[in-house]
């Protein structure tokens, strides 16, 4: 999956840019126990995909 989608499905449902890390940009949901990360590869696994949506709330 295309990590521009990943991340307009994020902020599409509340979530927002928080900060770099040192390989990932952490997303941050007011509604949210914890941050998600997500890598900055052009391409994201379809398995990493969906454990970035499942741990968000987005299924």
């Amino acid at each position: 999956m295309n990590r521009r989608d990943v991340i307009k499905r994020l902020e599409a449902n509340g979530w927002y840019f928080k900060r770099a890390g040192h390989d990932h940009d952490i997303y941050w949901s007011d509604k949210a126990r914890r941050p998600v990360p997500v890598k900055r590869h052009r391409e994201i696994p379809d398995r990493e995909a969906h454990r970035i949506f499942k741990e968000s709330g987005l299924e």
